[in-house]
């Protein structure tokens, strides 16, 4: 008893002592902390506010092309600014409830909020808690990068303490609305009013109003067009804040939070939000890992890949096709990976939206891996009929099936039912894995047989969709293709540049196989639309019906030659029906396109690449490749072509021996019924006792299938041969012989037969 009391002392004053420490510790961290951000206040409180950076309603990014001419579309941010008597009082109000409570209290910072967020953040370790009050959000979208240290938030407090100083809270609040991010490319309250709602801010409603106040906090994540459910989410809390503060009664809380959306983008905006410049700054975003409005803060200039001549071509090209749908068009230089010229039209963004690709992702995701696989060839025969793949039953357009045909037609005719084979024989896995090699995304859900229609759960960018059908011009080698050539700063210093880097995906021979089958779908196929343009083209088209209708959701196209790769796309981002279809209207863009500016330029064809002579009549008949001998007749001989490393290895025994036809016979009265199976590529003699031109009873030639004839049988007992031939030279020594003894039958039978 004694030594437990003397442990359970012990142990107490040990815990005692490890407090003590632990509080020690603590005591010092906290007080070198705040020695450190003092230390860091007195040296950032020299910093200058710069008052033009606050008051400037303008910005721009500057965006050149090829030729380092600059690009003339739209490239503004915060063109329109609002004054603070045109901000209704539901406007101020959202933001102010749902971002800084305390505005108009406080002196530029919050040292409860920041007191609260450390601890919080300390707590989960992640830090992503930042207390910045109003005054410090316009310091940091105006002064400021947006990395996350100490030492910027520390910045962010002396120069938000000296922005108080300096303007009036009414200002402050106004200066902030004015450059706050939106998304959509949308800079400041004024356009996002006039891009969200089609009004002026000083036309907003409370929804409206607490809709734009709950998107800053993450523009992408509570998006009203990508993520509508999310983004009534948000606007409902910000009307909960509101009301909680007073702001707004009961019954204005109940009715606006069981309000609709109502969103009504701006058509103005269509031009601008899907411009080559526009993409070309969301691309620079990611690079640089910037926000645009820092981008143009900072003065960088992007330097593009726009060729000016293949830009105009391709906006005339969509401009008078006069398209009521959403539409774009993209051009890639394959040998660059570079993105030439690209244009959209629709009130949503589409460079960045993902749509389903239908059977435009049949090269990518089956045929390319099934012949790099050398699990086919062009030539090799599939059947087209209904069928069940574990428990999938897909249908060809139409309901119509083919029965056998060739790897090649079921790509060029955009057969169902044989993608789906073939993507059964290469195995799910494996065949995503190379079209993620070729930079297409899968959801964790993207696992059935459906994927060889392109039935995805997201679906692909035609940023994505195009880049991977460069691969194929390149002779496998597949790098995603960029819009930014290179970005320098306001001094004009190089601060990134784009060096592709490819990797190998396919083979050499089995990408060319691949090509010269889609030149087979401009040719005769879906795409045939374009088989009498005076160049050497590839292609292969798409469309995505809408369940239980007729209509489509998205029509596709995408073609290329061996220098650039162009894909049209047609559709709504809203997912209202088109009637569209991939070999109509994107098919004839291309036309249209290359129409206006010719291509001459020729694919190259690998060393690796042969032909190789098949023998029809096996392949007819038993729907295998098998070569052709030397004996075989022209007539029985077709061309393919081949990977030298998969040619078909069996030789065709054909015209080297004939094939036994099963010559029999049976008798009545005074009749013989003969019979055999014949084939069309066989002579066949039919003689009475011998071989001899007198005993001649039939010749028959050119027929396939089982023959019958009736012949006289005036004896009771006689012998028939029926002698085969190749070509019908009965004088080689390819020529086979069978015969039948017959015996005259003395009764009726009672079968019929027929000549």
């Amino acid at each position: 008893i004694f030594a437990f009391f003397y442990i359970i002392k012990g142990m107490k004053r040990a815990l005692k002592l490890t407090f003590i420490i632990l509080f020690v510790c603590a005591t010092v961290a906290i007080v070198a902390l705040g020695f450190y951000l003092g230390g860091l206040f007195l040296k950032y409180s020299s910093l200058q506010l710069d008052e033009s950076l606050l008051s400037a309603s303008t910005l721009c990014i500057e965006v050149f092309d090829s030729e380092n001419n600059p690009i003339k579309d739209e490239n503004q941010f915060c063109s329109n600014a609002v004054k603070f008597e045109q901000l209704p009082q539901n406007v101020k109000q959202a933001f102010i409830s749902i971002e800084d409570k305390n505005f108009y209290k406080h002196k530029g910072v919050n040292y409860k909020r920041i007191a609260k967020a450390l601890l919080n953040n300390l707590k989960s370790r992640d830090f992503s808690e930042g207390a910045s009050t109003i005054s410090q959000q316009l310091i940091k979208n105006t002064h400021l990068s947006s990395e996350k240290t100490i030492q910027r938030k520390v910045k962010e407090v002396a120069l938000a303490k000296k922005l108080e100083k300096r303007f009036s809270k009414d200002q402050i609040l106004t200066q902030y609305l004015n450059v706050i991010y939106f998304g959509n490319n949308c800079y400041g309250i004024e356009e996002a009013a006039n891009f969200y709602f089609s009004k002026p801010t000083s036309q907003l409603d409370l929804q409206q109003a607490a809709t734009l106040a709950g998107i800053i906090k993450s523009p992408g994540r509570y998006c009203p067009i990508a993520h509508p459910d999310k983004c009534k989410a948000r606007r409902n809390v910000v009307l909960q804040e509101m009301h909680k503060d007073g702001k707004i009664n009961t019954t204005q809380y109940q009715t606006a939070k069981n309000s609709d959306l109502a969103l009504e983008i701006s058509p103005k905006k269509e031009n601008k939000i899907n411009s080559y410049s526009e993409a070309s700054i969301d691309e620079a975003c990611a690079l640089l890992g910037l926000p645009a409005k820092e981008i143009a803060l900072r003065g960088f200039k992007l330097h593009t890949y726009q060729n000016s001549k293949k830009q105009a071509v391709l906006d005339s090209v969509l401009q008078d096709a006069q398209i009521q749908d959403d539409c774009a068009g993209i051009v890639i230089d394959n040998k660059k990976w570079a993105i030439e010229a690209y244009t959209g039209k629709s009130a949503y963004k589409i460079v960045s939206a993902k749509r389903q690709p239908g059977s435009a992702l049949k090269p990518v995701l089956v045929y390319g891996p099934a012949l790099n696989e050398d699990i086919i060839a062009p030539a090799t025969q599939l059947l087209d009929e209904k069928t069940e793949i574990s428990g999938y039953s897909p249908k060809n357009v139409g309901d119509k099936y083919y029965g056998y045909v060739s790897a090649r037609e079921a790509l060029a005719k955009s057969l169902n039912i044989p993608a789906v084979k073939v993507l059964s024989y290469v195995g799910i896995d494996k065949a995503k894995n190379y079209a993620q090699n070729l930079g297409i995304t899968f959801d964790k859900e993207d696992e059935g047989y459906g994927l060889a229609l392109g039935g995805m759960r997201q679906g692909v960018t035609i940023k994505q969709l195009a880049s991977a059908y460069t691969t194929f011009a390149n002779g496998g080698y597949f790098c995603p293709a960029q819009f930014v050539s290179y970005i320098t700063d306001k001094n004009d210093k190089i601060v990134y540049i784009h060096r592709p880097s490819a990797r190998k995906v396919l083979r050499e021979d089995a990408n060319f196989l691949l090509v010269d089958m889609l030149k087979t779908s401009a040719k005769t196929g879906s795409a045939r639309k374009l088989s009498g343009l005076e160049c050497e083209i590839a292609s292969k088209t798409g469309t995505v019906g809408k369940n239980g209708s007729k209509l489509n959701q998205d029509a596709w196209n995408v073609s290329f030659t061996a220098d650039q790769t162009m894909s049209f796309w047609i559709g709504n981002l809203d997912n209202t029906p088109t009637t569209a279809v991939g070999g109509g209207l994107p098919t004839t863009l291309v036309q249209n396109y290359l129409t206006r500016l010719p291509d001459k330029s020729k694919f190259d064809v690998p060393s690796s690449i042969t032909t190789a002579p098949i023998d029809l009549t096996e392949l007819e008949e038993n729907h295998r490749l098998v070569l052709a001998n030397s004996f075989m007749p022209e007539r029985y001989v077709k061309e393919e072509i081949f990977s030298r490393f998969n040619l078909p290895r069996e030789i065709s025994k054909k015209f080297t021996q004939i094939e036994n036809a099963g010559f029999c016979g049976s008798t009545n009265l005074d009749s013989a019924l003969l019979s055999f199976d014949a084939k069309d590529y066989y002579v066949y003699k039919i003689y009475r006792d011998s071989v001899k031109e007198e005993n001649l009873v039939k010749t028959i030639e050119n027929t396939q299938g089982k023959v019958q004839i009736s012949v006289d049988f005036p004896l009771n007992r006689q012998r028939f041969v029926l002698v085969s031939s190749c070509g019908g030279n009965f004088d080689s020594a390819l020529t086979h012989i069978e015969q039948v003894d017959l015996v005259k039958s003395t009764t009726h039978s009672s079968s019929k037969w027929y000549i």
